[in-house]
């Protein structure tokens, strides 16, 4: 079988949160040839989205192995270097531990992997994002995988009409569920509707009994404590021969629809579609950016990427994202813009109510009137 991995991190922005430096791009894809030669990987691409880096790998040794992550972990110590030695923003930002400890999980990079046996022909889509949440990735995948108004096939292809099922964290109280859809689509409504805290971690057919889908869920706050920049998601995502076709996959993003992120990531903000040139968040450091990278496994190699939102057909979504950015910056600190109280727990909200605590008194009772 061959595993797919994406994991990323952002070890220091050039300028601010918005690019990964050159220098960073070329040490890791560096490091992703000599581990091919070397015989760790059977391949490897360097991706970026916004100020996040991140390793898109095939190799044998199946999710969460410990060569895989350690290598990775390698590699972003060497890119906080040089973004220290460039005096880039926010140096090893999501490096949360001094040491690694066998996986990255609740390290701070995200990552994202799917083991499968090669198809005849096995087309993937990458999704790399930046200035957003995990949960970003709910809607879509919804669409993709449930929504018979986006992909027809659910309708019209015997394979996949049977429905799929989807694996839904709990970030908060860390548990998951299974749904079986349709037949429990509103119950899972109920839960991905809220997607800073449950959020689809994976996705299979029910006809193939194959994985489909694999997001990251890291959540940097619920790590940290605090806030230490936001979580910029990635995911994977197979298509085709029974599963949805890349049109159906690519067709959630022409709608400019909105995601927790974006400023200090606080703030609702629409997500734009792009081609990997225009992926640098810039106004209020954004809108979010999401790009599509496609690539056909064959043989445990990566044969592109092809840039799949570089492309006319994204034009609108993109033009939809600007207005609806207008829009909601003019709510500047309310919400629906800001995000809710809850959702800022761990930003400078938490200081500012103990600060104030004591300056709180009871309302004033209701005058009572004198009798007559």
């Amino acid at each position: 079988m061959v595993t797919l991995s994406i994991i990323k991190a952002d070890t220091g922005g050039f300028v601010g949160h918005s690019a990964v430096h050159p220098d960073m791009l070329a040490a890791g894809q560096d490091a992703l040839s000599s581990a091919v030669a070397d015989g760790l990987l059977l391949d490897g691409k360097v991706g970026h989205c916004g100020d996040d880096l991140s390793l898109i790998m095939t190799h044998e040794h199946g999710a969460d192995a410990e060569a895989v992550h350690s290598f990775a972990w390698d590699v972003f110590l060497q890119t906080t270097e040089i973004a220290k030695r460039l005096g880039l923003y926010g140096a090893g930002q999501d490096l949360l531990s001094d040491a690694f400890s066998g996986n990255l999980r609740g390290m701070g990079p995200g990552y994202a992997e799917l083991e499968f046996t090669e198809r005849p022909s096995e087309p993937v889509v990458c999704f790399l994002a930046d200035k957003t949440e995990p949960g970003a990735w709910n809607l879509p995948l919804y669409k993709m995988f449930a929504d018979p108004f986006n992909s027809a096939g659910l309708v019209i292809n015997a394979k996949m009409h049977a429905g799929f099922r989807f694996e839904v964290y709990d970030l908060y109280e860390k548990k998951r569920i299974w749904f079986d859809c349709p037949r429990e689509l509103y119950e899972m409504l109920m839960f991905i509707g809220a997607p800073a805290r449950y959020v689809i971690h994976s996705v299979e057919s029910k006809t193939l009994h194959e994985q489909a889908v694999a997001t990251s869920t890291q959540r940097l706050s619920l790590i940290a404590g605090k806030y230490v920049g936001k979580d910029d998601p990635v995911m994977i995502v197979r298509c085709q021969s029974g599963l949805p076709a890349l049109g159906e996959v690519l067709e959630p993003f022409a709608f400019a629809y909105t995601a927790g992120g974006c400023m200090r990531g606080s703030h609702h903000a629409p997500m734009m579609p792009v081609r990997v040139a225009d992926a640098h968040p810039a106004r209020f450091d954004g809108p979010p950016r999401v790009v599509a990278l496609g690539f056909q496994v064959h043989q445990g190699k990566l044969i592109g990427p092809r840039d799949l939102f570089d492309d006319p057909s994204s034009d609108r979504a993109r033009a939809q994202t600007n207005e609806v950015m207008d829009y909601l910056r003019r709510h500047g600190p309310f919400e629906p813009h800001r995000l809710p109280l809850e959702d800022l727990e761990y930003t400078t909200m938490a200081d500012l109510e103990k600060r104030l605590a004591d300056r709180w008194q009871p309302m004033p009772e209701a005058a009572v009137p004198a009798p007559r």
